[in-house]
């Protein structure tokens, strides 16, 4: 069934062949089963930007469009897990909100609440998981990760405020006030929700201008996370599919000669296992000493598959998904990025 408040958000948005093949592609909660004609909840708002940020994903992930084109191929469909994107927590960022600020703003009145932080001390970050509280089994979950530069060097730090200072903030007085809207009454006229939603998408995106390739290898020198950002800026990093077996779906990628993570990533409760493919190698453009620009290949996004066990919750008295995450599997995840072409 489709939500007609989600189509006709999409349809504006994508188009009908893009909003067709979502629709047959990503899981549809079942709270949005109802549905009032020309008020758009903030899940059916949630569900409708992560379904137009999972094909900007796959638009960018020649890996990931494959395997999600042959699912449906099969008749099957993706169980949209979480998507993840990386921020930075730092005074000089342009106009742009500092770290995940800039992005709480905009989760916060779509329902999603913290659903745990996750120290990556071996990346100098900090990750946070954002949970839609209507729905929070079947909405995809937001990754945050925070890069922390006082941790690195200050030579560093000098080239991470030279590439954030262009940063321009997104977000429009009138989508922060159909925000502050969205936050107060759990809903918002269509219309409102029209203008809103490509505001709030294209978020997910670069904010500031190209670096230059001297300061990219400097942040490359450091950290390759950082470096990911100073090109893809909060851009997904990766989209999720949750699968009944990801070791499994590990083994039968590989055995199609796809370019899998070697291990699968397993959780110290031993109730989340996690592996992707290494991120898809993209082309982008940099400006040089001498004032021209160049042209290289460098690490894009990339496509994860993801298992979850459930538990049994003592206050609910009944067994539930884990939806925790794991800083142990988020590090080695990470590495997808930091292995591939550049």
């Amino acid at each position: 069934m489709r939500n007609p408040n989600v189509e006709s958000l999409l349809l504006q948005l994508l188009g009908s062949e893009k909003t067709t093949l979502l629709f047959r592609t990503v899981n549809m909660p079942s709270i949005l089963d109802d549905w009032e004609v020309g008020t758009v909840t903030r899940a059916e708002l949630a569900q409708a930007m992560n379904m137009a940020l999972f094909e900007d994903l796959l638009d960018r992930s020649e890996n990931g469009r494959t395997y999600t084109t042959e699912v449906v191929a099969k008749g099957g469909s993706v169980y949209f897990d979480h998507g993840a994107f990386r921020t930075v927590r730092w005074a000089e960022c342009g106009s742009l909100p500092s770290g995940e600020a800039a992005f709480t703003r905009i989760l916060r009145p779509l329902g999603f609440r913290p659903n745990g932080r996750y120290p990556l001390d071996k990346l100098g970050m900090t990750g946070r998981a954002y949970a839609q509280d209507d729905a929070p089994d079947e909405i995809a979950q937001f990754f945050v990760s925070e890069l922390h530069p006082e941790r690195f060097s200050e030579k560093f730090q000098q080239a991470v405020t030279r590439v954030l200072k262009t940063s321009e903030d997104p977000l429009t007085p009138l989508a922060a006030s159909q925000l502050w809207e969205l936050e107060r009454d759990g809903s918002l006229p269509i219309d409102q929700a029209h203008a809103l939603l490509p505001v709030i998408v294209g978020a997910f995106s670069r904010h500031h201008d190209i670096p230059s390739e001297e300061d990219y290898e400097v942040l490359l020198s450091e950290s390759a996370e950082m470096a990911w950002i100073a090109t893809e800026g909060n851009a997904f990093n990766h989209a999720t599919d949750r699968v009944e077996d990801v070791f499994q779906v590990s083994d039968e990628e590989k055995a199609k000669g796809r370019p899998m993570k070697p291990e699968v990533e397993s959780s110290r409760s031993g109730r989340v296992f996690q592996t992707a493919y290494r991120a898809d190698t993209v082309e982008r453009e940099f400006h040089t000493k001498d004032g021209g620009k160049v042209r290289r290949n460098v690490p894009g996004s990339f496509y994860e598959f993801i298992t979850r066990k459930r538990m049994f919750d003592q206050h609910a008295r009944q067994w539930v998904t884990d939806l925790r995450f794991d800083a142990g599997n988020a590090q080695g995840i990470f590495k997808m990025t930091a292995n591939a072409t550049k």
